[in-house]
């Protein structure tokens, strides 16, 4: 297996079990997601360190809207307390903020932490670490059917396009497709998350929440997946 076959470049991780966390520990939801925050910037610096290019979190789904209106509004505030506390940080270490999902929908104050999180650190090279708010893949390949098919109306492009081509319209245009989806706190479900570019990812299931999900337990989920055998449809040579 060359190395570029093995390279974990891209991880994706469903940041599951804040809240039935927090229940556990006989605490508010909300403090699971306090919690829960913080540690994205432990597994981000974790990443880092493990050789990983690409972090992608799943933060709040288009579903999650269903939530009661208390915990929506708090989670809704979670970006501008993590950015207040580690931005700075995240800048020094070169990380790159990114976001996918539709923002406008966000509430303008959330917004406005977002993209002033993204403008800060648009120049670095380190790290890119996506934050997935407001963002369902279903909805994601709508829109990028819609753009597309504008563009076909306005004689920009053909019908005949490549996959290659069609990622273009997506979320996660300039960013390689996802090499290894994790989920905490043990479910197994993918939840409407990067149904695209996680076609040929490999996948683990942990039992840890997300508040619980260590550097160590990433190492090991990287580890399995560097002794998986990727073959992407093809057949393993003899």
């Amino acid at each position: 297996m060359s190395n570029e076959t093995k390279a974990c470049r891209h991880v994706a991780i469903i940041m599951d079990g804040n809240g039935r966390w927090a229940k556990a520990q006989g605490k508010p939801r909300t403090a699971g997601h306090l919690v829960g925050a913080d540690n994205v910037r432990t597994i981000a610096i974790a990443a880092s360190e493990l050789g990983v290019e690409y972090l992608t979190l799943y933060a709040f789904s288009t579903e999650n809207w269903k939530r009661s209106e208390d915990e929506v509004n708090y989670i809704m505030k979670l970006p501008k307390i993590f950015f207040g506390k580690y931005m700075k940080e995240f800048i020094e270490r070169g990380y790159r903020m990114r976001m996918i999902g539709e923002l406008d929908r966000l509430p303008k104050e959330t917004k406005r932490v977002l993209d002033d999180a993204v403008e800060q650190s648009k120049n670095n090279t380190g790290l890119n670490l996506s934050i997935a708010i407001n963002y369902g893949s279903q909805r994601e390949l709508v829109l990028a059917a819609e753009r597309y098919a504008k563009d076909v109306k306005d004689g920009k492009i053909g019908l005949d396009i490549s996959n290659e081509e069609f990622e273009q319209y997506l979320m996660t245009a300039d960013m390689p497709n996802v090499d290894l989806l994790i989920r905490t706190s043990g479910e197994l479900r993918i939840s409407n998350y990067l149904l695209w570019q996680i076609a040929y990812a490999e996948l683990e299931f942990v039992p840890e929440a997300w508040p619980e999900f260590t550097p160590e337990v990433l190492e090991r989920c990287i580890r399995n997946f560097g002794n998986r055998d990727r073959r992407f449809g093809g057949v393993k040579n003899e």
